[in-house]
């Protein structure tokens, strides 16, 4: 088996990565994920390989992380990210996707947690919430220009450049809640 090649460069003591995330829909709600030692959610994803294209990671991605095939749709945002996390300023490009999520993998509305999984070292778990803005805001989802969006997602792809500023992720989580 060959080697995968994630894309992330790190330039201590900056990291540059290129994420692929998808926003899958059900009844009203999105499909969130975390790792269970994180204060804040994300949508499902992960790294893009060298080679892949970015709906070929979503995919990829999502038979790995939910077991499933998920239908790509529309590319939703390019975001150029820039955060503090784990001691570390990130530029991240992200590329959000509306993807579609079998029928045949779990739904909870109520919020419960439907799957988890073992990454990378990690324990994700996931879970449906509403996708309205004060549902992501209660949860603290990155980046976190989606809880002014997710009500009104743009019918063609949007370029955003969103900068969380010199907080460190945890430090912003402990900050929105407060």
């Amino acid at each position: 088996m060959a080697k995968r090649r994630m894309i992330r460069i790190d330039a201590k003591p900056s990291r540059f990565n290129y994420r692929i995330a998808g926003l899958g829909f059900r009844e009203g709600h999105v499909l969130v994920h975390r790792a269970v030692h994180e204060p804040f959610w994300t949508f499902p994803g992960g790294r893009a390989e060298i080679g892949e294209t970015s709906a070929d990671t979503l995919r990829r991605e999502m038979i790995e992380e939910l077991g499933v095939e998920v239908e790509v749709g529309t590319l939703l945002f390019v975001v150029e990210n820039f955060f503090h996390y784990e001691k570390r300023r990130w530029h991240e490009l992200g590329f959000y996707y509306r993807m579609t999520i079998p029928q045949m993998f779990p739904f909870d509305p109520a919020g419960g947690i439907v799957h988890r999984l073992e990454d990378g070292g990690n324990e994700l778990e996931f879970k449906w919430v509403p996708a309205t803005r004060a549902a992501l805001t209660a949860l603290d989802i990155p980046p976190y220009f989606f809880k002014d969006r997710i009500e009104s997602l743009p019918e063609a792809t949007e370029h955003l450049v969103f900068d969380d500023g010199d907080l460190d992720r945890a430090e912003l989580a402990a900050a929105r809640r407060a």
